[in-house]
């Protein structure tokens, strides 16, 4: 069979082509910018809506459709309406003109009639349009899905691993989490054996849970130790607290749904509606006991762990961009004989360093004359044991190109002019 898969760059458009290819299937890829090394690929931007008459001679000799393009929050030449709805909406009009033999759109839960966000509502104008046409095909509205490589996945193993959470409600909104390769079983099969009409699937998993009890899955199963700690915060705080951050590029949530996550993780109490004598495969239903701990979480993962969870250079993650939060952690697990006592004490000295750097960086401002030459002391014994803990157990830091340890030498000699040039502490009155 021969499939035409838009959205094949992300997260679940590479799982959907690795699976069909397995399966033996040609997938031809639909690509903003398709790779020099040839195969079978189109080029295409979403964003700019191609016509049903631009896609008409490119689905000669294809069976099946599989849409997957989407976006969690919109950007410059990137919006709702043109990547979910519009777009897609000219491409199911030409496989409709076309004949193709099937079609698949990758929704969102939620996009029903009850949807608020314009996110939801895009999905669900794209929906009413296939529905509305004389296809064979499927709608596919996955719950909240983790596995590797997952950016949602991986933004909840950052909340997991944080040492105080707040959330509204407390944490306690429905979620049915349901692991990738259950999702992309689910869409090959209804590739491969589509309904006579289209219909419309939930791919959830077995059993529903809080956000926070999935959360401290999270937490626990890579061994994170303490419990979560959940603050609960009034919805309409926390949005407002949303907006700001929002409006920078690279946020990772909006103050609207469906980042919003008490709205967004809708509660799912009956997976597959209406899917009774379908094959098992089709509503993603499996227990996959392997991928889950004991409320149906996954287990540690890339996702997951605080090695991935933490973009600091503590495990590698990043540049060195900080001494604090470089030295207690790398240290502890390069020292001679470092052991489990020494990977349990690392997140205190972490967390300890940089409370004491941020204190020193108060004092720096706000420290009264007779204290601060004891202030540029601390300074400089702080940066000083830095120094020389990195150059024993991180050697290679000193040639890093961020300078992570050689700054220290333009910032001795900063601290040494603000201690030459402080003047002597006025003598006490009696």
């Amino acid at each position: 069979m021969r499939v035409l898969l838009t959205g094949a760059s992300g997260f679940i458009g590479r799982a959907v082509a690795d699976a069909l290819l397995r399966k033996g299937h040609t997938v031809v890829r639909v690509l903003r910018r398709p790779p020099a090394a040839g195969g079978d690929a189109v080029q295409a931007d979403f964003a700019q809506v191609p016509t049903r008459g631009w896609w008409q001679p490119r689905l000669a000799g294809i069976d099946a459709v599989v849409n997957t393009v989407g976006i969690i929050r919109e950007q410059p030449g990137q919006s709702f309406q043109a990547l979910h709805t519009d777009a897609p909406a000219e491409l199911f009009h030409a496989c409709a003109a076309a004949g193709v033999r099937c079609v698949v759109q990758v929704s969102a839960l939620g996009a029903d009639a009850s949807a608020t966000s314009r996110y939801h509502r895009s999905k669900q104008a794209a929906d009413d349009v296939l529905r509305a046409l004389p296809l064979r095909g499927a709608i596919v509205q996955p719950s909240l899905v983790y596995g590797p490589g997952g950016s949602s996945a991986a933004l909840f193993g950052k909340m997991a691993v944080a040492p105080l959470l707040p959330l509204p409600a407390g944490g306690r909104m429905r979620v049915q989490p349901v692991h990738v390769d259950d999702v992309i079983a689910g869409i090959v099969a209804l590739v491969e054996a589509p309904p006579e009409n289209v219909r419309t699937f939930v791919f959830a998993g077995a059993r529903p849970l809080q956000l926070r009890e999935y959360l401290a899955d999270l937490r626990e199963s890579p061994g994170e130790p303490g419990p979560l700690r959940v603050v609960p915060v009034p919805t309409g705080l926390f949005c407002m607290g949303a907006a700001r951050p929002a409006s920078c590029p690279a946020a990772c949530w909006t103050p609207r749904p469906p980042t919003c996550c008490w709205r967004a993780t809708r509660p799912t109490t009956t997976p597959c509606p209406g899917c009774s004598g379908m094959p098992r495969a089709r509503c993603a239903r499996s227990s996959r006991a392997t991928r889950r701990s004991r409320r149906g979480a996954p287990p540690c993962s890339t996702s997951g762990c605080r090695c991935c969870a933490s973009p600091s250079p503590c495990c590698g993650c990043g540049p060195a961009s900080s001494r604090s939060a470089c030295t207690p952690c790398r240290t502890a697990t390069r020292a001679p004989g470092a052991g489990g006592a020494a990977r349990c004490a690392r997140h205190p000295a972490l967390y300890g360093a940089a409370l004491l750097d941020l204190a020193l960086g108060v004092l720096t401002l706000a420290a009264p004359p007779r204290w601060r030459r004891w202030v540029w002391l601390s300074q400089l014994a702080l940066m000083g044991g830095y120094t020389v803990l990195i150059t024993f157990f991180l050697p290679e830091q000193w040639l890093h190109p961020y300078g992570p340890i050689s700054k220290n030498l333009p910032l001795a000699a900063a601290i040494a002019l603000l201690w030459a040039l402080e003047r002597p502490a006025p003598p006490r009155s009696r």
